[in-house]
């Protein structure tokens, strides 16, 4: 998990053009909510980016990134992630989450068995996916993250509660 006080909000895919642009993708409800938490971070907190989208493209934004000045230089931070100091996000009602706040959670079955850790959460446009690490280490699973499957998250006890659907656990290794 990352730092406590940063949010992951967004991910600099590449160059936009051959002015030094941006191509970036947000993270935000708001997708242009992205440049009101200006300047990002990077993921090691090193490098802080002053943004401002200078207009939507398929797949995001092109963005002016502060001491990003060549289109070589833009290319060369494909795949940053780009972070937001918390305190500066909106408050999420109860059954709202941030990414960062579900990973690592201890997941336990309806009958308070331990069978993993959120290790991810993904998120491919038809709702978001927990992928949780077996506690057992038969590998990972997916589960859809939803209120029928996810039916408690308990940020206080850092755990989630998941009614686990059949079939859905690796199985165990026959190997010796």
């Amino acid at each position: 998990m990352g730092s406590d006080n940063r949010i992951c909000v967004g991910v600099i895919t590449g160059a936009y053009g051959v002015r030094g642009e941006a191509r970036i993708k947000s993270f935000c409800a708001e997708p242009s909510a992205i440049a009101d938490y200006s300047p990002l971070s990077s993921e090691n907190g090193k490098t802080q980016y002053p943004l401002t989208i200078t207009r939507p493209v398929k797949g995001g934004f092109a963005a002016r990134l502060g001491g990003v000045f060549t289109k070589e230089h833009a290319d060369s931070l494909k795949g940053e992630k780009l972070y937001a100091q918390r305190r500066d996000l909106p408050s999420l009602p109860d059954d709202e989450y941030y990414y960062a706040d579900l990973i690592g959670l201890d997941v336990l079955d309806t009958g308070g068995k331990s069978i993993g850790r959120i290790s991810a959460v993904h998120d491919h446009g038809a709702g978001d996916i927990l992928e949780i690490a077996a506690a057992d280490a038969r590998g990972s699973f997916l589960v859809p993250f939803t209120r029928d499957v996810v039916p408690t998250i308990d940020q206080t006890a850092r755990r989630a509660i998941i009614d686990l659907p059949d079939g859905v656990m690796p199985e165990a290794s026959d190997a010796k």
